[in-house]
This record gives C-alpha cells, structure tokens and sequence, in this order.
C-alpha cells in the first residue's frame, strides 16, 4: 500500500522530500485534477522562489461566469447550483490574471475551448502535440510527480484502486515510471481518493502500489466538474442527421464533446427506436442526395448487430446508447476469436461453425493453455473445461485431442465443451470521461457485470494502431466512423479545428489528427468532419467554409468526408476540382457564388462550372422548414437528453443569446437598445426577470437591462414559435 495521508498539506510535504525543489508534475485532462492538490503545490511555489514548478496539464476546468452584468445575473446563481462546491484551480486563475510567478509555468496541450484565446502566458505556453505525444513530451521534460483523482474501494478485504475518469495518459506512462523506480530516479506518483468518482475498469484498474502517497479524508470530498447538456439548435440536429446515416451497423463509433456528438447520438437512437420517422426526416433535409454513400458507408435500418465504442473521450450519450441496445457489439482481446467474429459479421452463435472460423483466424490448430483460457473467458468453451498435457478435459472427463485442425477433434469438442453462449468481452474502449452529475452517478450505479463492458484504457491504445497488438486493434475497429468536429473547412478538404490564423489557440488538436490518420490506415473507416456552415460574430455572418486560411489542423491530403447542416461532401479521392464542388454544395447559399469565383480565379474549377439548382437552397429558413414538422411531432428538441437548468433558465438562455447576436455590432446594439427603451415589460415576463433580480430595478442601467431581456424573451417566443416542439416523443 501507499504511504497514507489526511491532510493535503502533509502529502505535498513529502512529495516535496522526495523530489526536491525542481518539479515536473503531470495531471490529468478534466476531472482527473486532484485541485486541492495541485492547489498546494501552487501555493508552494508562490511563496517560495527557490521551488521550480512546471505544471503540464489540459482542458483546466473551472466554474462558469458572465461577462457583462446580464450575464452574471444568470449565470452566477446556475454556477453555483449545478458546480456545487467544486475547488478552482490557482494556477488557471493566475494564469488567466496574468498572475503566475517567474518560479512557475503552467504547460496545456488542450484549452476549454476559446477560454484562453487573448491569455499571454497560455498562448506562449502552448505545447501543440497529439494527444499521443503527450506522454513522450512530459517525460522529456523531466517529469518526477504524477497527481491523480483515483477511486478506493475494498472487494474480499483487499484493496482495489481505479484510475476512474482518467486512465488515458497516465496507464501510458507507468511503464516508464516503473524503469525510472527501478533505476533509482526520484519520481512520486500522488492520489486523492474521491468518493463520487466512477470507480471504471479496464486498464484504468490499477495496483495500489502504483501510488507512493495517497490522500484520504472525507473532507477533501467535493463536487466533481459536471457541465450541463448543451442545446441543440436545428443546425446542430441537422448535422448529426446527415452523420448517423453513414453509420454502419457493425462498426465502430467514435464522437467528440459538444452539441454536434450529442445530436449524433440523438439521431442514432432516432435511427434505431423510431426508424420511419428518421427516414422521413432523411428526405425532408436533403440527406438522401448522398443516398448512393448511405448505401455503400452506412445503412437506414435500425441496428441488430450493434455498434462497438472505440473512443477517446466517454461521453453521457454513449450510456443512452448502451441502453437503447445499439452500443453492443463486443470485442475481445483474443485475436483468433476476435478476426473469426469479424469474418462472420459478429455472429456470436457458439457451435461448431465458431470452431471452424477460429480455426481460419490463425488458432492453433494446437491449442494451449492460453488459448483455452481465453476461450473460456470467452464463453466458447465451459468453464469447467480443463487442459492437461496437449489435451482439454471435458467437465464430464472426458479426453479430447486440443487440435482444432482435426476435424474429429472439433466435432467432440463441439459436442462436449462448447459453452451456450459468448461472455465477456467490451463493448467500448474510451480514454477518459467527462458529462453532467447524473452521469457519474449512473456509472458508480452500474453493475459490475456491466461496468466490465466500459474498458477505460490509455490513449496510446484508442487514439492509434501502432503497437505490439496491430492485428488486435484492426480487427476490433471494423467500419470505424471516427466523427469530430471542426471551426472550418476550406474548399480543398483542409479543416481548422483549434486555432487562428494568427497562431492563437482556440482549443488543442487533442486526438482529432490521430482518428483522421487511423481512418485512411483502417480497412473500411472513415473520417467525418462536421462543422456549422456558418458563424455570427460582432454582429457579421460569415462562412465556416472558406477558401483558404492561414493554419489548419488537418491537411488537405488527408480530406475524407465534411458535413455541414446542408449535407455531405464525400472527398476522398477527389480531384481539387470535385472537392470545390462537393464543398461548395454544403456551403451556405450567401457565400456560395464568392467561394465559386475564388475557386475558378484559382483554376481551380472550370471557368463553366455553375452551382447546381439543387444546391442553391441552403439557408436557415429553408432548413427550419425541413425540420419545423418533424418538430410539431415531438422530434429534435433544444434538451433532447435532458437539462440542468430550470424551464425559467431555459427561456432565459434562449432570450440572451438572441439578445447576444442582436447586439454584436455598434449598429446592431444601438438599434437593439433603442427598441428596448419602447420596449415595456410584460407581466408574464416578472418570473423570468425575478431568477435575474430585475423585476424591481433600482437605477437606469437596471431598469435598461430590464427592457432588454423584455425585448429578447418576446424577440425568442416567436423564433421558437416557428419551431415548438415537446420533448414527448423524444428517443
């Protein structure tokens, strides 16, 4: 066991011996933080210069705030309710005040999206690496303190430790650890028991004396990070539409954070629970101009063999997906039986014809003691079953020849040790995990039996195939879909995904690079770029599909298939000519015609070349159209999987980010506050300005603020008018 602890003062202490002053430490992405550790060593160092403190990290959560006074008035009393008790962090909060002393530098490799876009010190500190190259780039740096949230518990009176929410790159570093142990380099390895932490197996699961000190007290307990569902606009419902029909039952499924996974898995459940429905919607909003790639890549029919998760990051959805039965095909760690399933379209019938197809996936055909272990793990054969000396005992005894090549030998075997059905097995391997409260709550809930199902793993597994198991991965990660999502897109099939031209960093490349690499190296996968077509910022509309740009995140050599809420543009293997086209077909009619002429000024499509009839069409209003029926059925709600927020929150939500577009612009905000100022509140409107404490204003900028929100909430009921919808029917 570990050196124990109950006070987090005294852990740091003696990590700090062990070390010494000059300290690299690695925490996690997420919730995997200890804060209230990483807080010490903060302090630490503040108050002492002679310690040297290199903090390398991503995605520093902290609680949400407004910016403006409206927003503080809704936001702060939503923050404090949903994010409960949770520590900030002091590091991110003197890095975002411009804080961080000269002893100290705080290193992330992935930022909460647009959080630190104008901040010096993380801008300059930036490491742009692979998700997979982070555990080569800490180590480089001279990494000698790991901290963790882990989760404790006692089966048998013994103690078992989890990785919980954040195996992914610290499983890749503890082999590397282990060999600086072993060759007498200082380096401690800290954790913090959490008791709201999911405790998660796989991988994840870990020997207690991974851990050379551990911080355990009732005390230290808080609130995890838990963000709420996003909201779903009908661009974001659109997008996911067009995605969920080149998803192959069979496959492999692989989705982002955000709106655009979650309305994915929205119509994937849609797919599978109420299928007319979804095929409807498919015409209705121009999926079906792909139908020849629907036909080929993906499928309309509901799945009956299921799905398998191979996925960087476990989201709250992919446990809808488990339950609505879509999220069930299994994998094994079993070659031979892993490549006989997938030849036989993960048929997991268990007879003589499974024999038969691990015989032609490379077992045996002499078996040994491995190969029968593992079959029975596998539920192929009874447990009972026992080898002995080139031989399987049956659990009635009798000896049976352990030759899959002997076709006597098989036919016994199938008549005496075959179990009834396969067993084990996962049905997703993820990296980490991250949703709302409810989410954490389900999984500690989950039945072991089930649990084992989520294998939480390194990300050097997921995000890749090179490694000693090759064969192992490609055979699990048959028609994988890796969907992610992107800012832009340019005409060519490059995609910006984290960061401006300028340099500045939005967000991080994370693992995106990686899936679209193992999309073009995996037989039968694809990658799935998804962007909005368009943005609204400062009060100007301008087109998420452009000519060019100054940085990109993938390269347009390795352009695959982009979406937008217009449709789908199938790229691979085109010529420059025909990705203009493609790309130009899914982009929003307003800048169609600009896109066109920067193209041909380019000869980079005939100087003829005119954008179909068909495609001439792609607008809101058209789009609201195609969903505003579908809508009236119960179908793409704003919340589709539920909400932390209050039906008053709701429709404030909605008003202020009406008001926020409306009031972008110098123009925009002068004519938004001369409405306003005719604007009289209505008194319907008292409850939803109570929640903001403005229904009795106490001076002009209150009674302003008052007038605003009044014209918004009217401005918003009549856009959701046009698309009112109840989440009744909803999968």
């Amino acid at each position: 066991m570990p050196q124990m602890f109950d006070d987090v003062g005294e852990i740091v202490e003696e990590a700090l011996r062990r070390v010494g002053k000059r300290v690299v430490m690695a925490l996690p992405l997420g919730i995997g933080k200890p804060n209230l550790i990483a807080n010490e060593f903060f302090r630490r160092a503040r108050a002492d210069r002679g310690i040297d403190l290199t903090i390398f990290t991503a995605l520093s959560l902290r609680k949400p705030s407004g910016s403006s006074d409206l927003e503080k008035r809704f936001v702060d009393p939503l923050a404090a309710r949903i994010f409960g008790n949770y520590p900030e962090l002091e590091y991110l909060e003197a890095v975002r005040r411009g804080t961080v002393p000269p002893n100290a530098r705080v290193i992330e490799f992935f930022f909460e999206p647009g959080s630190l876009l104008n901040n010096a010190h993380a801008q300059s500190h930036y490491l742009s690496a692979n998700y997979t190259h982070v555990a080569r780039e800490v180590l480089h740096r001279g990494l000698n303190v790991v901290a963790h949230v882990v989760a404790r518990r006692t089966v048998g009176g013994v103690t078992e430790i989890s990785l919980g929410s954040n195996p992914d790159v610290t499983v890749d570093l503890l082999p590397d650890i282990a060999r600086m142990r072993a060759a007498g380099t200082p380096v401690v390895v800290l954790g913090q028991v959490h008791r709201e932490m999911p405790f998660m197996l796989g991988a994840a699961c870990v020997s207690p004396d991974t851990f050379d000190l551990l911080l355990d007290h009732t005390r230290y307990d808080y609130d995890l990070f838990a963000p709420p569902n996003p909201a779903l606009a009908t661009v974001d419902h659109a997008i996911g539409l067009h995605a969920s029909a080149l998803v192959r039952d069979g496959g492999t499924l692989q989705i982002g954070i955000g709106e655009l996974g979650d309305s994915i898995v929205y119509s994937l459940l849609l797919r599978h629970q109420q299928n007319e429905a979804w095929r409807r919607v498919l015409t209705d909003a121009g999926t079906e101009r792909s139908a020849s790639l629907v036909d080929v890549l993906g499928g309309r029919a509901p799945f009956s063999t299921g799905l398998f998760g191979a996925t960087e990051m476990f989201v709250d959805q992919m446990l809808d997906l488990y339950r609505a039965g879509i999220l069930r095909r299994r994998v094994y760690d079993y070659l031979p039986l892993q490549r006989a399933l997938a030849a036989n379209g993960s048929n997991t019938r268990v007879d003589i014809g499974l024999l038969e197809g691990l015989l032609a996936a490379g077992a045996g055909p002499v078996l040994g003691a491995r190969d029968v272990d593992e079959l029975k793990a596998a539920g192929v054969l009874r447990s009972e079953c026992r080898y002995q000396d080139g031989a399987i005992l049956s659990p009635d005894g009798i000896r049976i020849e352990a030759d899959l090549g002997n076709p006597r030998a098989r036919a016994s075997l199938a008549a005496e040790c075959l179990a009834l059905e396969l067993k084990g097995g996962t049905v997703m391997h993820a990296g980490f995990l991250l949703g709302p409260r409810a989410f954490y709550a389900a999984l500690s809930a989950l039945p072991e039996s089930e649990r084992r199902l989520f294998d939480m793993r390194g990300v050097g597994f997921i995000n890749q195939l090179y490694g000693e198991d090759l064969p192992l991965r490609i055979a699990q990660r048959s028609h994988a879909r890796f969907v992610n999502t992107a800012m832009m897109l340019t005409t060519l099939g490059a995609a910006i995904s984290d960061g401006l031209a300028d340099g500045r960093v939005v967000s991080g490349v994370g693992g995106q690079y990686n899936f679209v690499a193992m999309a073009h190296a995996l037989p039968g996968a694809r990658s799935v770029l998804c962007a909005r077509a368009t943005r609204r910022k400062d009060g100007k509309l301008t087109s998420n599909i452009v000519t060019s740009y100054g940085h990109c995140t993938i390269p347009r050599h390795l352009r695959d298939i982009a979406i937008t809420e217009y449709g789908i543009a199938d790229l691979r293997g085109r010529t420059d000519g025909e990705c203009v086209a493609a790309m130009i077909d899914i982009a929003d009619s307003r800048f169609q015609e600009g896109l066109l002429r920067d193209a041909k000024r380019a000869n980079k499509i005939d100087a003829g070349y005119r954008v179909p009839a068909s495609r001439r069409h792609n607008t809101p209003e058209r789009l609201e159209q195609a969903f505003a029926a579908h809508r009236r059925a119960g179908l793409f709600s704003e919340y589709p999987f539920g909400t932390d927020l209050t039906r008053e929150e709701i429709e404030l939500a909605g008003a202020l980010r009406w008001l926020k577009d409306a009031t972008g612009g110098t123009a925009g905000r002068v004519a938004t506050i001369a409405r306003a100022l005719l604007t009289a509140p209505r008194a319907e409107d008292r409850r939803l300005l109570e929640r903001l404490r403005l229904a009795e204003p106490k001076n002009a900028g209150e009674r302003l603020n008052a007038k605003l929100v009044s014209l918004a909430l009217r401005a918003s009921a009549r856009r959701r008018a046009t698309t009112s919808r109840t989440d009744a029917q909803d999968p």
